[in-house]
């Protein structure tokens, strides 16, 4: 195979830090290549450069393309070549049809006048190529997560796709909507379409790359080819953190105490379809000390089931009790539920969990704003040493509090919604999709956390979608299928296995 591109030791520096030091890439004609490292290490800030995000003369080192010296000083300047980026997320817009989402800034047209008959036939081209059936009409917004991945991918292939770059593409699929991406991957690169695919998901790498980079603290330490079969997982993440783990869950002892927190007959009707059920008299508990998983496919009711729970978030005609030591309590709203002890770390940090563009100390304290105040008046000084206190404890990398949190890794994001949570002093927490989108390393400090709550006799409630995880981490699981509780495994009990002959049998 030759060589398609090559980055030679690219350095980018932003005011007092430097994002890549000498990085050096090479990625082969056909071959998929994968980026390992993790979150901060500089995976997209490379991407970037590569693209033109970052133009040329904003960092040191060369770009060779094609066999010769490429200066990209904008994105479009890449996708000309080719280089097409299919970022985590997506840059669709949602009330337009498929079609239209395909073509956008590539318009099929004439004098400025649309051919419609162009757009529609080459779109079902297209997404014949990527395996969907649906008409170019759809609007985007009314097909899920996996489908819309796949029209980022149609959208690349109309514009001639030499170099697709995909960052974190799974991070948000189910493992049926991941596994035909990752099908989909290995038949583009039959087609001789090369690839660069960014991803904490190690099993998906070994899966579908032939080399795998890994960077960490910004530069490149090691290009491991995978076509032998001889790389583990292990490998992988001790060059990523640059210690052994093989131990990728940290021991705890089991000690469930007293009972904490009871879910009885709980039921949830949708928030906009009021004749839809999607929670059916769910029974859940969680004793002090203890973890308890909810294992589920996408769809199950889970986030549902927490977010109706939580200040009744979610969903209307909510019925049924939650209980805390044995006292009913009024989780009516938002405060009530807080005030009575629950706090809830949402799957959606970005969204649901931090205000982007206002810095660590804000966020951190917002949930419990009555703990930095004094007769309505807001201690600014004490506010800061309560965001400096959480920053040191749960090591969030960030030379200051002020820092804004958009600028932050994942990793670190999530570091800082845990942090507003742990403030309010919580009984029980629930933590939904807490190491989504996030590198080993940073989940094994996350890890770290809940057994330090369980070791104070807090209860945990911990949603995932990786079976691994709550295997290796919970006490209990708890099934969930179809918005219903339909089995309860011990840790011991528990396996892979088990929970997906519950959710099919059902």
């Amino acid at each position: 195979m030759s060589t398609l591109l090559e980055m030679k030791s690219i350095t980018k520096e932003f005011p007092g830090v430097k994002a890549l030091d000498r990085v050096s890439l090479k990625v082969e004609e056909g071959e998929i290549h994968a980026i390992c490292g993790e979150n901060g290490a500089g995976k997209s800030t490379l991407m970037k450069v590569l693209s033109g995000v970052y133009p040329a003369g904003s960092y040191d080192g060369e770009i060779h393309y094609d066999n010769a010296l490429s200066e990209f000083r904008s994105i479009s300047d890449s996708e000309d070549k080719g280089i097409i980026i299919i970022h985590q997320e997506l840059a669709l817009v949602p009330l337009l049809s498929i079609a239209e989402n395909i073509f956008l800034g590539n318009e099929r047209a004439k004098n400025g006048i649309m051919n419609w008959r162009e757009t529609f036939e080459s779109t079902k081209g297209l997404l014949k190529k990527v395996g969907l059936t649906e008409s170019p009409s759809t609007k985007v917004d009314s097909i899920g997560v996996g489908k819309q991945q796949l029209v980022e991918i149609a959208k690349a292939l109309s514009k001639d796709v030499r170099l697709l770059i995909l960052d974190e593409p799974t991070a948000a699929l189910s493992e049926a909507d991941s596994a035909v991406l990752l099908d989909l991957m290995l038949e583009l690169k039959a087609q001789g379409v090369s690839q660069i695919i960014i991803s904490h998901k190690l099993n998906e790498i070994r899966r579908v790359a032939d080399t795998i980079t890994v960077i960490r603290d910004g530069m490149s330490v090691s290009t491991l080819d995978a076509r032998t079969g001889e790389i583990s997982e292990d490998d992988i993440v001790r060059d990523m953190v640059g210690r052994d783990m093989s131990q990728r869950y940290p021991a705890r002892e089991p000690r469930a105490g007293e009972m904490l927190m009871e879910v009885e007959d709980w039921n949830v009707f949708h928030a906009e379809h009021a004749d839809r059920q999607v929670i059916h008299n769910a029974n859940i508990n969680v004793r002090a000390g203890e973890v308890v998983g909810i294992a589920g496919l996408m769809g199950a009711g889970r986030t549902e089931l927490a977010m109706s729970i939580f200040g009744k978030s979610y969903g209307q005609n909510i019925s049924g009790t939650v209980k805390l030591r044995g006292k009913t309590v009024d989780v009516s709203d938002v405060t009530r539920a807080i005030d009575a002890g629950l706090a809830y770390v949402t799957e959606d940090r970005k969204s649901l969990g931090l205000i982007l563009d206002d810095n660590i100390q804000r966020n951190t304290t917002l949930a419990n704003l009555a703990g930095v105040s004094k007769n309505g008046i807001l201690n600014e000084e004490e506010e800061a040493q309560v965001a400096e206190s959480y920053r040191k404890a749960l090591r969030i990398r960030t030379p200051s509090v002020q820092q804004t949190v958009g600028n932050l890794s994942g990793g670190n994001q999530q570091k800082v919604v845990l942090a507003k949570w742990l403030f309010t002093e919580p009984d029980v927490l629930i933590l939904d999709e807490p190491t989504r989108g996030i590198d080993v390393g940073a989940k094994f400090e996350i890890y770290g956390l809940i057994n330090d709550l369980s070791a104070r006799d807090k209860g945990v409630i911990m949603i995932s979608s990786e079976l691994p995880e709550l295997l290796g981490m919970c006490d209990r699981v708890y099934v969930m299928n179809e918005g219903k509780i339909v089995g309860e495994l011990s840790a011991e009990d528990a396996s892979q296995e088990r929970i997906m002959s519950m959710i099919v049998s059902e």
